[in-house]
């Protein structure tokens, strides 16, 4: 009996997310393999979390927007896990400190591309009724990642037989490569995203995948056709403008938008001090007085916390939306930095504030901040958009991981002010300025970040209320769309250019599209069963 498609969809998305589980095993193994006298020196430590930081930031996002649009999504993955395997097993095997930075560096290559990949292809596959289930599987499956690390670490480290010994650190750090494994040998047995086949001309590949997804294969479904129409008029509208660059996404207004507010909300969330917390938590709880093992039980403990969290955010992120749970969120955290402050100062050995701040976080911010920036942009400039807001991440977790051992040492409970007051301003701006996204076709979001204004509240991009209502014209076959720009169309519309200005399509075909929203247009598909 096949699966309805809606679970088969979700079920490919679980398994493209399996890289996520790379990434959240990191900062949770991460954590317990720095604990031995080996790495005691603050400056090391920081350089080793950091350096995965580093180079998922600097050498795997740029590169993975070329390979995304060059090779397909799934094909690009297949690369991270392969990098990632050889960062994986040079780390496991290192016999020198220049061996175990060389595996971190090849670990955090092939993860920041993994990482980067599994959301942007949860997006494009996923019905936008669940699309915000598909892409938070990425925090919850970083969340079992961090889950398996933290046991594992606190199984070897009071295990008597490989405790103080090399097999303490190095059976953790062997075991991040077995996810890598099953997403390389079957990743390329699942669909393609439908809109880079398309994107690429192969529309009939496209429905063929768009059926298999959605419609148990069948390619004569009215919601595939329906889809297959509004994934042919963003294409047609992008291919009026020429050739997809790296400038548009800062010359067109709507983009550069688009791209500042998932910048920004990357960043933000490093700024609410979960890396300082995940990468350092032994470092945070040893200060209080705690004996190793004892902390190493706390960070488990911890890990179950996120968990239930995360989990909790798949369930419910696509009936909340996705402003509600940031704003919730960011205020929850920020209090609970404000109150442990407080706690740390008059009572060192209090740890529940971390368990507090873990679980609004995991339940709120960390699914949301891949779900929202991968889900904002079209498809002509969705992997190299991702690539910049993805390095915002990974640039303020190698900040973050640098300065906390620093400031630890130096400065103590004061420390967690900066985390107080961030995670207050966060969740002012993302109020202020953050359009709701949840339950919109991938293809209307280009008119809705050039029609939203600015200061978002009081207007009626706020809220949508039927999540379901983008679906369900779909598969009635009736879908309000933009009317088709031609060339020609833009030069009539638009502000006159000169020849010499190809650069500046982009900014006339936005300018276009808001004019021709105006046209009440809709379209009825032919059901050809």
């Amino acid at each position: 009996m096949p699966l309805p498609p809606k679970v088969y969809t979700w079920l490919c998305g679980l398994f493209a997310s399996l890289g996520s589980i790379i990434f959240g095993y990191d900062l949770g193994v991460i954590a317990g393999s720095v604990m031995g006298p080996r790495f005691s020196n603050d400056g090391l430590v920081g350089l080793i979390a950091s350096i995965f930081a580093r180079t998922s930031s600097f050498f795997g996002m740029f590169p993975v927007a070329w390979m995304a649009d060059k090779w397909g999504r799934r094909r690009t993955i297949m690369f991270g896990a392969i990098v990632y395997i050889l960062g994986g097993s040079l780390q496991t095997g290192a016999r020198s400190m220049d061996m175990m930075l060389a595996g971190r560096f090849f670990a955090g290559f092939g993860s920041g591309i993994m990482s980067d990949m599994a959301p942007l292809y949860q997006a494009e596959i996923a019905h936008p009724s669940i699309r915000g289930r598909l892409t938070t599987l990425q925090q919850f499956m970083l969340g079992i990642g961090a889950f398996v690390a933290s046991w594992v670490t606190y199984g070897t480290a009071n295990s008597p037989s490989i405790q103080n010994s090399q097999s303490e650190w190095r059976i953790p750090l062997g075991i991040q490569i077995v996810p890598a494994l099953p997403l390389l040998a079957f990743i390329m047995f699942f669909p393609e995203s439908p809109r880079w086949l398309a994107e690429k001309g192969r529309m009939e590949e496209a429905q063929a995948c768009l059926a298999r997804l959605h419609a148990q294969g069948d390619v004569n479904d009215q919601f595939v056709l329906a889809q297959m129409e509004d994934i042919k008029n963003d294409i047609l509208k992008a291919k009026d403008i020429g050739e997809s660059s790296w400038s548009e996404l800062f010359t067109v207004p709507s983009n550069f938008r688009r791209l500042s507010l998932g910048y920004i909300l990357q960043f933000s969330v490093q700024m609410t001090g979960v890396s300082a917390i995940q990468y350092y938590s032994t470092t945070i709880f040893t200060t209080m007085g705690f004996s190793s093992q004892r902390v190493l039980l706390f960070q488990s403990i911890n890990s179950v916390i996120a968990l239930i969290g995360e989990a909790c955010c798949v369930f419910w992120v696509d009936s909340t939306g996705r402003r509600r749970p940031l704003i919730i969120g960011n205020v929850a955290s920020g209090l609970s930095f404000v109150v442990g402050s407080i706690l740390m100062a008059r009572y060192p050995g209090t740890v529940d504030k971390t368990w507090v701040f873990n679980f609004f976080f995991s339940a709120c911010i960390g699914p949301l901040s891949w779900a929202y920036p991968v889900e904002i942009y079209s498809t002509r400039t969705r992997a190299k958009a991702t690539a910049i807001t993805s390095s915002s991440s990974w640039l303020s977790n190698f900040f973050i991981a640098e300065v906390t051992p620093k400031a630890f040492n130096r400065i103590g409970w004061k420390y967690y002010l900066v985390f107080a007051i961030c995670g207050h301003t966060n969740a002012l701006f993302i109020w202020a300025f953050y359009p709701e996204t949840s339950g919109r076709r991938l293809e209307e979001m280009d008119a809705l970040f050039e029609d939203a204004p600015l200061f978002v509240p009081r207007s009626s991009y706020v809220k949508v209320h039927n999540r379901h209502e983008a679906e369900n014209q779909l598969r009635s076959g009736r879908s309000s769309l933009m009317i088709a720009v031609p060339i020609l169309m833009i030069f009539f519309q638009a502000p006159s250019l000169p020849e010499s200005s190809p650069r500046k399509l982009p900014i006339a075909a936005s300018i276009t599209n808001r004019r021709m929203r105006k046209i009440p247009c809709s379209y009825d598909i032919p059901n050809t069963s």
